[in-house]
């Protein structure tokens, strides 16, 4: 397309050792772009993880609740959520319900954490601090994170291993990797040394258009081995299971949509190379 790079490529994932990969992490999905996939990526890639046999906890972390709905519950009728977490130091095990795997609930209230954690001290490490008690009861603790950079999102780059990036594959959705990057930056700078971005995945990939294509072309001249193989392809089952209060693995779990995440599972675990899906 003629752009030129939109920032200095970053350091490739490590190759590590399925041990390595596996033991307690902590991964953050962000994009402060909404309707990317990331609530269905954070859910679906933590049930795939969890039929290869890992400890999972999804964490919502958005106001919008969408990952708590997504597992059947109603973020309206929950009377404790993250917001108790991380304003009044609940401790974290009384809001995780478990469902395909372990869900921190998030309910409307969690749209004024943000105000209320303002007034604090250390109010980035409020969430970090709430996963002390179980960091070593899981192998994998998932964050869905909000369509901002604001401060529930810099709580859970505090908390990260690692951040993986769902991007829409159109260009104006490329641009904000620009802006988090920078975020990122500043929390490595100030406040967590260790946190990188360790994939970009992209999201709602449609084959037929040459958008789409060219759209890729610049995720991987730009950042490389850090662009996961694995494509989600645009389907209406991944509209569909929600509904189900389902992942789509288990409304769908012979359909290429449920293999597309198992595929971006055993990429994130192994660094395999994942067929694209017809």
């Amino acid at each position: 397309m003629g752009l030129m790079r939109l920032l200095p490529r970053p350091n490739l994932r490590s190759h590590t050792t399925t041990e390595e990969t596996s033991l307690q992490r902590v991964i953050v999905f962000a994009n402060q772009k909404g309707g990317v996939a990331k609530t269905t990526t954070t859910l679906n890639l933590g049930v795939a993880f969890k039929e290869l046999g890992h400890r999972v906890l999804v964490i919502d972390l958005d106001p919008q609740g969408n990952l708590t709905m997504s597992q059947g519950m109603n973020p309206d009728a929950i009377e404790r959520s993250m917001f108790d977490v991380l304003v009044h130091r609940l401790p974290i095990t009384e809001i995780i319900h478990t469902a395909e795997v372990d869900v921190a609930v998030s309910s409307i209230d969690l749209a004024g954490a943000e105000l209320a954690l303002s007034a604090m001290i250390g109010r980035e490490r409020a969430l970090e601090k709430s996963l002390l008690e179980i960091r070593d009861s899981y192998d994998f603790i998932m964050i869905d994170t909000p369509p901002s950079l604001g401060l529930l999102t810099i709580n859970a780059f505090v908390a990260a291993t690692g951040v993986i990036v769902p991007v829409q594959c159109e260009y104006l959705s490329l641009r904000g990797l620009v802006q988090l990057e920078n975020t990122l930056a500043m929390v490595r700078e100030n406040l967590n040394p260790d946190v990188k971005i360790e994939g970009i995945l992209p999201t709602m990939f449609d084959a037929r258009t040459l958008h789409a294509r060219e759209a890729i072309e610049i995720l991987e001249e730009n950042f490389g081995e850090l662009v996961y193989k694995t494509r989600i392809r645009k389907t209406v089952r991944y509209a569909e299971a929600p509904v189900k209060g389902s992942s789509i693995l288990k409304y769908d779990p012979t359909g290429t949509a449920a293999d597309a995440y198992r595929d971006l599972a055993k990429e994130v675990l192994h660094g395999a190379k994942s067929r694209e899906h017809a």
